[in-house]
């Protein structure tokens, strides 16, 4: 399936729009971002379909049934602030896609794949100019309320998520507008501070 044209600016949509870049994030970033996340939502594993053999006893035989699962495609991508020393023209981007499980709340979003990913390859708060996220419907279709917060703990509450339809089009909000007031690391007081909280109220119950 060939990737819908990114359109520059999205009809409608107030963006912080500043020396040509949306959010920091330039038109060609912008493209490279939607396009990396169709293409990871092409690998999400969502519609398999699986064949299991049921008994039937009035034929003597097993009859193959068809049990596919949501069929609800997503992609995500992460859009690097990173360069890359051998080639510095080059964006870096990590993408996901979800990964169902026939124990259905066992299945994994594709922006925590994305992320986790990006985890594990070093990468932590601060690295993570824009996130992109795509499905298969007409309208937007933004992160889970789990991922919001996972998402929450790597990225600066500025960080622009980008929002495509199966179109091309795209909304965009910030970190921070999907998940006001929300609790991060940044919230947690140092270790420190709550051991000592800890020791003295266990000294003043004693």
């Amino acid at each position: 399936m060939s990737t819908p044209t990114i359109p520059k600016f999205s009809p409608g949509e107030a963006v912080n729009q500043e020396n040509g870049l949306i959010h920091g994030v330039s038109a060609q970033e912008l493209q490279i971002l939607g396009e990396q996340c169709f293409d990871a939502r092409e690998r999400a594993y969502c519609n398999l379909t699986f064949v299991y053999k049921k008994w039937v006893r009035d034929r003597n035989s097993y009859i193959p049934t068809e049990s596919p699962y949501s069929l609800f495609r997503v992609g995500a991508s992460l859009l690097l602030n990173t360069s890359n020393p051998t080639a510095p023209s080059t964006t870096h981007i990590i993408t996901g896609a979800n990964v169902e499980n026939a124990a259905y709340p066992v299945g994994t979003c594709a922006e925590r794949v994305a992320m986790g990913t990006a985890v594990i390859a070093g990468h932590r708060i601060g690295a993570f100019k824009a996130v992109g996220v795509t499905t298969d419907i007409v309208d937007f279709c933004s992160p889970c309320g789990m991922c919001r917060q996972f998402l929450r703990e790597f990225l600066k509450l500025e960080t622009p998520i980008f929002m495509f339809n199966k179109e091309g089009k795209w909304i965009v909000r910030t970190m921070g507008e999907l998940l006001p007031l929300s609790f991060g690391p940044d919230v947690l007081p140092p270790r420190e501070e709550l051991r000592k909280g800890q020791e003295g109220d266990k000294a003043k119950s004693a």
